[in-house]
């Protein structure tokens, strides 16, 4: 009876304790779930399938590889794909010790050091079919809104400045949108990290901690009732007895 009094105690405060986790816990699962059918995933860029005009290429690529390392200084080569942009072919080359890639036009034999810039923006003005943009932000690491869930870095913001707040979010390695939001969208996004990530807490060791302390008092919460229901269902057998 001592035993079973007990872990009813424990029972009660703990899991009245760590119930506003397990209250925000399915809160953030409904907003999950509500989010999967509201925000659709990024739209597809264009630029990236776009038909290369292989008549207009003169440049073959060890001339560009060349060109761009002699540029650089650079001691190799690791990826080299052909990109249209903007009705041109240019070779896209990735070089070892650089993040950004260097561009060679494929018919002039030219490096631009903007075309990285203006490629971003291709994708994004397709993708949000609207020329009105501004980049707003050049990523090379996750912040509150471009989470590590997206996982592609480095990206470039671009807004679209209209009613909605629409804007994405490029990667030119990819020739895609890895986000597309708008203010109505980001607002779900952010009550969801709040919630389910507890983003409230600025620091990161703090937070995880936080969050797995909260999660062991559910887990023991739930492993009380357990023994609870145990104990009391073999003192009810044998009392009816």
């Amino acid at each position: 009876m001592k035993q079973a009094k007990w872990i009813r105690w424990a029972h009660r405060w703990v899991g009245l304790w760590f119930s506003v986790v397990a209250l925000m816990a399915s809160a953030s699962g409904l907003i999950h779930l509500w989010m999967s059918h509201t925000q659709p995933p990024p739209p597809s860029g264009p630029p990236s399938v776009a038909v290369i005009a292989m008549d207009q290429v003169t440049i073959t690529p060890a001339q560009a590889a060349a060109t761009a390392m002699e540029k650089t200084a650079s001691s190799g080569v690791t990826q080299m794909p052909l990109r249209m942009i903007e009705g041109e072919p240019w070779y896209q080359i990735f070089l070892m010790g650089r993040q950004k890639p260097v561009y060679v036009h494929a018919q002039k034999g030219l490096i631009d050091e903007q075309c990285d810039e203006r490629f971003a923006k291709e994708i994004a003005a397709k993708a949000l079919a609207t020329k009105q943009l501004e980049q707003a932000k050049y990523l090379t690491e996750f912040d509150r809104e471009y989470i590590g869930i997206f996982r592609i870095l480095p990206v470039y913001r671009f807004d679209a400045h209209d009613e909605q707040g629409n804007r994405v979010y490029v990667s030119t390695v990819t020739g895609s949108v890895t986000r597309a939001t708008d203010d109505a969208k980001q607002w779900e996004a952010n009550v969801f990290s709040l919630l389910h990530k507890w983003m409230f807490i600025p620091n990161k060791n703090a937070r995880n901690y936080s969050l797995g302390i909260a999660t062991f008092g559910i887990f023991v919460t739930s492993l009380l009732g357990l023994w609870l229901f145990w104990v009391t269902r073999t003192k009810s057998r044998k009392t009816s007895r």
